[in-house]
């Protein structure tokens, strides 16, 4: 019975970040920049090298001097875009929150781990 009390705050948790200014700005901001082909573009690109690089860290391999390089001449030329820039502002502000919600939620269950 316990466990459908732990589903149910779950659901309404899901519910509680989906209607959130983060959520709702993020999704906002990115829908218009995905519309965008030119510009879908280039940040899908410097998603696609972040990603790569932050694998790399977490598996605590050298990073590329090269990719890290392009990565960041990528984003000094999409940051001077004020939609990219609202993009990753809004983007940094999401992933903020849902750290923060993983860290409650990693320190509840931590005696069990």
């Amino acid at each position: 019975m316990e466990n459908m009390t732990v589903y149910d705050k779950c659901q309404a948790l899901a519910a509680s970040i989906k209607s959130s200014c983060e959520y709702v700005e993020f999704k906002d901001i990115k829908d218009k920049i995905m519309a965008e082909p030119g510009l879908k573009e280039k940040v899908d690109e410097f998603e696609k090298i972040r990603y790569e690089e932050q694998l790399l860290a977490i598996q605590g391999e050298e990073q590329n001097v090269a990719k890290m390089q392009k990565l960041q001449d990528l984003y000094n030329i999409l940051v001077n875009d004020s939609r990219v820039k609202e993009y990753f502002d809004k983007e940094v502000k999401f992933n903020l929150m849902i750290a923060d919600v993983n860290k409650m939620i990693g320190e509840a269950i931590k005696d069990v781990l």
